[in-house]
């Protein structure tokens, strides 16, 4: 099983989750998504995988960036997924993924659930 990792490496959550991977034993594939930004079938799977409603639970609800865009009433699955592919910054970070589950790896404890 190979896990893939949504990694933003000046995140320290997201940097405490990989490194806990990595004491595991695991490789992940590590998916610096703001340098190389997920398409909107990636990031609907995600947002599959990890069980959520809306695509709202999956967003930085307190970025400046989020007020900024007016989202906070937004109510149309479309709209919310289109800023997030817009914004990467708007995503939770991070998410692991073993292409079947996935979970955000907020505490870093949660990785442990894919391991």
């Amino acid at each position: 099983m190979t896990l893939t990792i949504y990694h933003n490496p000046r995140c320290s959550k997201s940097r405490q989750t990989l490194a806990r991977i990595e004491q595991a034993g695991q490789t992940p594939q590590i998916r610096r998504y703001l340098d190389t930004p997920v398409s909107r079938a990636e990031l609907e799977d995600l947002l599959s995988q990890l069980g959520f409603e809306t695509p709202r639970e999956l967003m930085r609800t307190k970025e400046t960036l989020y007020k900024d865009l007016d989202l906070k009433d937004v109510d149309d699955k479309d709209r919310l997924i289109a800023a997030m592919l817009s914004h990467p910054k708007l995503i939770e970070r991070p998410i692991v993924s073993n292409g079947e589950t996935a979970i955000l790896g907020r505490p870093p404890e949660n990785v442990d659930t894919l391991l």
